[in-house]
């Protein structure tokens, strides 16, 4: 019973804390002390130890020396990364999916696309719950795109990747809006509107659309472009960034 109870403290742990650096409550970088996160989940030393290295391994949490835990970074390099890991990982899936979808598969779309049609966000000025719906409904779109695929480790992969990139996301459409808050309004609209532009509905319905009609060369060329709005997003911030600090734009950003 006593191991029992210490597992499901632990699943609790580990649940409540990967829920809020996915959501980014825990921002990245920051530093994630026992005793404070002990206040503030109610939850033990050893739980909270066990799932700590849990999320570390996961690469979500890592070890600083001396220091403990720490939230992962984000950072352009490792967008990227995951941007490319993506593409590897999902476009086989998604073309698998489409060749292999029946009427269980497509009817599982339209309804994902709905629900996602039916979330009211506005990027710049979202709530917490209101992104936090608006993460769901895009993850489960997503998922019923590539449901028809067969192989279990390509799911799983992509699964580890969209977790990783959500955070990116998150906190990227995060950020323009803080800076906003706070004063610093050059280059606001630019982020603004890339983060909008990333969110917009027709995108999604044009890759369902693809999706339907079979067409794989569509739908690839669509997923590619999807995928590529992330990196926008971060570039739009990179500029304002570099404008309120009054420097050159970084090299390789896009206009």
């Amino acid at each position: 019973m006593e191991d029992k109870d210490a597992l499901s403290k632990t699943e609790a742990a580990y649940a409540l804390l990967r829920r809020d650096i996915l959501n980014t409550r825990l921002r990245p970088g920051a530093s994630l002390r026992l005793g404070a996160l002990r206040d503030s989940y109610g939850v033990g030393w050893t739980p909270l130890r066990e799932a700590l290295s849990r999320l570390e391994a996961e690469k979500l949490v890592t070890a600083v020396s001396n220091r403990g835990f720490a939230v992962a970074p984000v950072s352009r390099e490792e967008l990227e990364d995951l941007m490319r890991a993506r593409m590897i990982v999902e476009l086989p899936l998604l073309m698998e999916s489409i060749e292999r979808g029946g009427s269980d598969w497509e009817s599982a779309v339209v309804t994902a696309h709905y629900r996602l049609s039916r979330c009211k966000i506005v990027p710049d000025d979202a709530s917490d719950e209101m992104a936090d719906d608006w993460d769901e409904k895009h993850t489960a779109f997503h998922a019923a795109l590539l449901s028809a695929a067969t192989s279990h480790w390509l799911l799983r992969f992509q699964a580890t990747i969209s977790d990783q990139l959500r955070r990116h996301h998150r906190f990227l459409g995060l950020a323009p809006t803080q800076r906003a808050a706070a004063g610093l309004t050059i280059g606001y609209e630019k982020a603004a509107a890339a983060l909008q532009d990333a969110m917009a509905l027709e995108h999604h319905t044009a890759l369902m659309e693809a999706a339907l009609d079979r067409d794989l060369p569509r739908a690839k060329e669509l997923m590619t472009e999807h995928i590529g709005y992330s990196l926008q997003v971060y570039i739009r911030s990179e500029d304002e960034t570099v404008e309120q600090e009054g420097s050159k734009p970084l090299a390789g950003a896009r206009p």
